[in-house]
């Protein structure tokens, strides 16, 4: 019993000291060092169960931290280094960069744990995962599951580059992009599924680029786009099946962004625009007699 403790203790200690150090490599100033950080702070996670949701946390963390996404005008300087670009210029375009690429690996091996089987011993599936406030300039989520736990993009901006949540599930749970920002990004949730999860857009911003929500399946569980804003660029609802569960868009305002939902499919459940604004209304297909798919609850004329 004994050698068993002295075991335990000796474990713990190497997981404190291992997370000791990767933290500490995530605070450095040379993005080489960080990057080595974020590997090892999820190869900590994958070793340490108790201590995982804690080697989440921090990825989290630093994604975030302050973020000013690359310009096309640091790409252009690191472009022209060669016809006596200022250093100046050269260094934090190079900067911006290292630091993209320290915060996409982030991304990525979130995503690869969240797309690991859920009875696989290093699945992140089911964790909490906090990315409030932070700044996305692409990424890939795609196939990932959220299966449980509590997920928060909330404030979160979308401002360049692709960000995917293809065929993403989120099963249970809650997750929310309540006052998100989608503002230049394409942000593409093609083929993604709810299903029994309780998901929010409260309040969000659709200002920009392009939001794609084509194919994809509410079914049971709760999504609420309550008091969203459409002000610009498209977003597409196209092909969606909504076959259970609720969709809300109580006081979302639809003013100058293309919002269709072309070939959509009513099969069960609730869809609600009641109190919505439109200065723009969705486009929606032509229903056989002029009726309105059961189920799709459109605001009085």
């Amino acid at each position: 019993m004994r050698a068993k403790i002295e075991t335990d203790r000796n474990g713990v200690r190497l997981f404190n000291e291992r997370f000791t150090k990767a933290s500490e490599q995530l605070g450095s100033e040379k993005a080489a060092v960080r990057l080595a950080g974020v590997y090892a702070m999820a190869g900590l996670a994958d070793d340490w169960r108790e201590g995982r949701q804690t080697c989440i946390d921090v990825l989290c963390a630093y994604l975030r931290m302050p973020y000013t996404p690359p310009s096309d005008t640091s790409n252009a300087a690191l472009a022209r280094a060669n016809n006596q670009v200022p250093n100046v210029d050269v260094d934090a375009g190079r900067t911006a960069r290292e630091e993209r690429e320290v915060r996409h690996t982030v991304i990525r091996l979130i995503s690869r744990h969240l797309r690991l089987a859920e009875d696989d011993a290093t699945s992140w599936s089911g964790y909490d995962f906090d990315f409030t406030g932070a700044v996305f300039d692409g990424g890939n989520f795609s196939d990932a599951r959220f299966a449980g736990g509590q997920v928060s993009f909330v404030g979160a901006l979308f401002a360049v580059g692709e960000m995917s949540f293809v065929e993403a599930v989120f099963a249970g749970g809650r997750v929310s992009f309540d006052r998100a920002m989608f503002a230049g990004a394409g942000v593409d949730f093609g083929g993604a599924r709810f299903s029994g999860a309780r998901v929010s857009f409260v309040g969000a911003v659709f200002s920009g680029g392009a939001v794609s929500f084509d194919t994809a399946e509410f079914a049971r569980g709760r999504v609420h786009f309550v008091r969203a804003e459409f002000s610009g660029g498209a977003v597409s609802f196209d092909g969606t099946e909504f076959s259970g569960g609720s969709v809300h868009f109580a006081g979302a305002e639809f003013r100058g962004a293309a919002v269709s939902f072309y070939n959509s499919m009513f099969r069960g459940g609730r869809v609600s625009f009641q109190r919505a604004a439109f200065q723009v209304r969705p486009a929606f297909d032509d229903w056989p007699d002029g009726r309105t798919p059961e189920g799709l609850v459109l605001p009085e004329a």
